[in-house]
Parts: C-alpha cells; structure tokens; sequence
C-alpha cells in the first residue's frame, strides 16, 4: 500500500500546488546540484593529467582518462596507518560517550538524583562557552596528565561533550518509565537498565552521535596536529593538510585523486548510520 503524502493526486491538478510543487522540486535539484557538483569536480580531476588540471578555461570531463593518478596517490602517503589512527579515535570517543556520557543522561533523566536539575543547568550553559575558549586549558590539562601524543587526549575530552550529553539526555526523557518501573520490580539495577533496555533502545540516537563523532575525527586537523607529535599518531586529516594540501612538488591531479579518495568514506558511514536515525524508540517499546 503506497503511503500518501502531504498532498494527493487531486491537490496536485491546482494550478497553485503545481507551481509551488514545481518551486520545491527546483530547489532540491539545485541543492543536490551544489553537493554533488564539488565531489564530481574532484573525481574528474583526479582523472586528468596536470597540465589539463591547470589550463583555462577548465574543462569538466577529461579529454583522457589517468586512472593511475589514484595510484600514486595511495602510495603517496601511508593511507592505513593514517586511517588506523582515526578510526581508533572515532571509535573510543564512541565507546566513552557511551559509557560515560550515556550514564550521565541517563541518571539525569531516569535516577532524579539530588540536584540533578541544577547540574543539567550547569551543563546546559557550557553550550554557550566557545570552544577555542577551552582550547588551551585542556591542553594545558593533558600536557600534565601526560596524555600528549596517545589517544587519550581525544577519548578523555569525548566524555565531558555538553552537546552529545543533551542528545541522549532528551532522548531518554522520551522513552516510557513503565520500562524502567518493570526493570525495577524484577530486580534489575541501574546500571543493568541502562546496559539492558536504555541501550537496545537508543540505537537511533547512537547513529546519530555516530556520524557526528566520525565526521569531528575525519575532518579536524588543527587539534590532532596539537596533541599528536609523532607522525605514526596522524590522523588523515592532519596528514592530508600536512603532506598534500602544503606539498609543492605533487601533481594537482594527484592532490584531487587523494582528495577525493579521502571524501568517500565519510558519505558511506552516513548511508550505512542514517537509517537508524528515524527509527523510533516505540518500534520497540510499549505504548502508555
């Protein structure tokens, strides 16, 4: 059965929902136009030669096809020991939100433990505080843990992130106390709700605070060239501005096969996270 949407087959035979049909219908296409034109500029590229990467006027499609620029690019720089890196990164601050962050909404939301409005107060106002602002005392702070150069010193700041905690704060003020009531009369503790039902049930919230913790570790360079003093602890972003953006000698087609190697993963961790997104919590919970 087709699902029917805002407007039916007969509110679109008017005259005015036509042209207002059409003005949305142009301005996705314009939108997708500007998102798509910038990766399929770099990709072509990639595929020139230099001398056709450089010559005015600029031609979309090359005139002859250099797949092995994505070769050099990947022997370039040493892409899996880069990607390692960040892909431990994402996936600690990942582990830590949760554990740490999660239990703190969740005894916010679900324990009412004393004073808890005061301290989601207190939170809430560190999201008016810039982040350059804390920039220097956290590393300062770092520097004295002696947490330089490991990557601790983007796991321990995962856990003290006032906007991921209001995320999943809101989100479990939604799900229905008869879960938890139920849990307890059974015996179940806090931290065994959290783990067993809180959890299982926040899978849409965790894809969500997962795109937005894979694209910070993808795309920063400035703090983990910082923090990080060893080239063997780069993340790509940082090796990328470092030993592509900066270098003189490479190619230009080289850069934007490298480049745009660098710009697809990203668009498949939102594919494979972005359908847990609009799932809703009572797909799987019981209704008050």
């Amino acid at each position: 059965m087709k699902e029917r949407g805002i407007l039916s087959a007969s509110d679109l035979q008017k005259p005015l929902n036509k042209v207002v049909y059409g003005f949305m219908v142009l301005c996705i296409a314009f939108m997708c136009f500007t998102m798509l034109y910038p990766i399929a500029m770099t990709m072509f590229n990639g595929l020139k030669s230099n001398q056709e990467v450089n010559t005015f006027p600029p031609r979309f499609f090359p005139s002859v096809w250099h797949w092995e620029n994505f070769s050099k690019a990947w022997n370039y720089i040493e892409l899996p020991m880069f990607l390692k890196n960040t892909m431990l990164i994402f996936v600690g601050s990942l582990l830590v939100t949760i554990l740490v962050l999660g239990l703190a909404a969740f005894s916010i939301s679900r324990i009412r433990a004393p004073y808890s409005r005061a301290v989601y107060f207190f939170i809430l106002m560190t999201l008016f505080i810039p982040a350059s602002s804390y920039m220097i005392p956290n590393f300062v702070n770092l520097k004295d843990l002696g947490l330089l150069n490991s990557y601790w010193a983007f796991w321990l700041p995962a856990g003290a992130n006032a906007f991921y905690f209001l995320l999943m704060k809101n989100f479990f003020d939604g799900i229905h106390p008869e879960i938890f009531e139920a849990a307890r009369i059974d015996g179940a503790s806090e931290v065994t709700s959290y783990l067993r039902i809180a959890v299982p049930l926040s899978i849409p919230i965790f894809a969500t605070l997962s795109i937005f913790i894979f694209s910070s570790a993808w795309n920063d360079w400035f703090w983990p060239s910082l923090v990080m003093h060893t080239e063997d602890k780069y993340t790509l972003a940082t090796a990328v501005y470092k030993y592509v953006i900066n270098a003189r000698s490479l190619d230009s087609s080289v850069k934007f096969a490298l480049l745009f190697m660098v710009m697809i993963p990203p668009i498949f961790v939102f594919l494979v996270f972005q359908k847990f997104i609009m799932r809703s919590v009572s797909l799987s919970a019981v209704k008050g």
